[in-house]
């Protein structure tokens, strides 16, 4: 079974149990890709995302990894090459976020941001960059934010761990390109999702400063993701696109 833009590949999705993570995986499965996903604590979620990419006709696997964890990420895409085969598309989608006012972040709190955003990103596309590598293809799709652009208050480590994505996204696709494996980002802008239904005030506030006037849809961004990963993105090389609503505008 191999019809679709994306038929006969492999995509693996860091935070795909939800979200935009979960979006992406199920568009990469309706365009005719097997999908492996990792999730922490949301192994509901991921049974769920598991069904659903069957119901498309296409094979499933999910882990609970810890993705600040280069050796738990090392062990996950060859978990997932066992399952489903090679690696061909790299969705580096999970994320966190702590909040609060600058002088409040401990060593602690600041290292969870980045670990989880950079190292996490680091050693999983390493993880499979090199199976890339030896097949002369791959995808590698970074998640940023329209934050890394612009910047905003009460969340200093997550700014600047999403601005190192893109630092990251640029440097490796210099590196990749040549040997048949495009390295881009993606920066959404505010986002309707489960995480902020119940922030009422933000919600509100974001919407009524985007020319568009409202939050993006996970969907909308998934479409982006699914465009770098199939033929659509073929000559995109170190680009961070911005679906954002006109929050960003450069």
């Amino acid at each position: 079974m191999s019809q679709g833009v994306l038929g006969g590949k492999v995509a693996v999705v860091t935070g795909g149990s939800r979200g935009i993570g979960r979006a992406s995986a199920l568009a990469f499965a309706e365009a005719g890709a097997d999908v492996a996903i990792c999730h922490l604590g949301d192994a509901e979620n991921a049974a769920t995302l598991v069904q659903a990419v069957a119901a498309r006709g296409r094979r499933a696997f999910a882990q609970e990894v810890e993705v600040a964890s280069p050796a738990a990420t090392r062990a996950f895409a060859a978990a997932a090459e066992a399952a489903l085969g090679p690696c061909d598309i790299l969705l580096n989608n999970a994320g966190i976020n702590i909040r609060g006012p600058f002088e409040s972040f401990t060593e602690e709190s600041y290292d969870r941001v980045i670990d989880v955003h950079l190292k996490g990103m680091f050693f999983m596309a390493q993880a499979v960059y090199g199976g890339m590598v030896a097949r002369g293809f791959g995808r590698i799709i970074n998640i940023a934010s329209q934050l890394a652009l612009k910047g905003g208050p009460n969340a200093a480590p997550y700014c600047a761990a999403k601005a190192g994505i893109i630092g990251f996204t640029r440097a490796l696709a210099f590196e990749a390109a040549p040997r048949g494996v495009l390295v881009n980002a993606i920066a959404p802008g505010p986002i309707d999702t489960d995480l902020n239904r119940d922030q009422v005030e933000w919600r509100q506030r974001i919407t009524a400063t985007l020319p568009m006037g409202r939050l993006g849809k996970v969907e909308e961004i998934a479409a982006t993701a699914l465009l770098l990963a199939g033929p659509g993105g073929d000559y995109y090389c170190g680009a961070t696109l911005s679906p954002n609503g006109g929050d960003v505008m450069y």
